[in-house]
């Protein structure tokens, strides 16, 4: 299906200085959103060979299940990564940025939603992350629990004898993660921008 025939999604989509080299890139993003919306997408697929940034001002669950993984890229490459498993998450905002080398320079695509516009939200959301910088309070935790026991967030278990930690309702202000995927059901972005620019400002 082209952009022209795909509804807008809710809020506005602003480009900038677009690098037509970027497109191919943007719809696949718009496909795996879409399966992502619909609870389609396993967490259990080749990455890219990029990170990406997350940031939000806050965020905010009933449950956090958590332990270590390694991610493959297509190539066969391991990058190891915290697989953060959140419940019903409530974000105040959302930022993600990847920065793409292309034949006509560095493209970084940027996805903002969130902010006056009102909460995103997302049901089983899990984050294969690099690292994760924030102000945080849990409500319960434990860790050093084995993460085949792991059972605060549905469907968020590692292997026997693999560190787990999980924790009851949690707060997080000022997140800031690298991220390797990131996937969950049935998003809400209210006030959704995607900006595809040349040299363009990342969110931290």
């Amino acid at each position: 299906m082209s952009a022209a025939k795909q509804p807008p999604a809710e809020g506005r989509t602003a480009w900038k200085k677009t690098a037509v080299v970027a497109t191919p890139a943007v719809l696949a993003v718009g496909v795996m959103a879409s399966l992502m919306g619909q609870g389609a997408l396993a967490a259990s697929f080749a990455v890219s060979g990029t990170s990406f940034q997350v940031a939000s001002g806050k965020l905010t669950s009933q449950g956090l299940s958590s332990y270590v993984q390694t991610d493959r890229s297509a190539d066969g490459k391991g990058h190891p990564v915290a697989l953060l498993g959140i419940g019903d998450a409530r974000l105040s905002d959302i930022c993600q940025a990847a920065e793409v080398a292309t034949p006509v320079g560095k493209v970084v695509f940027k996805l903002t939603a969130g902010g006056e516009a009102g909460e995103v939200t997302a049901s089983s959301l899990v984050i294969d992350a690099e690292d994760l910088v924030g102000d945080a309070r849990f409500g319960t935790a434990q860790i050093g629990r084995d993460a085949s026991t792991l059972d605060q967030v549905p469907g968020i278990k590692g292997g026997a004898g693999k560190f787990g930690l999980q924790a009851g309702d949690i707060e997080v202000a000022g997140v800031r993660s690298h991220a390797w995927s990131a996937t969950g059901g049935n998003f809400r972005l209210k006030g959704l921008s995607i900006d595809v620019s040349l040299d363009g400002e990342k969110c931290f």
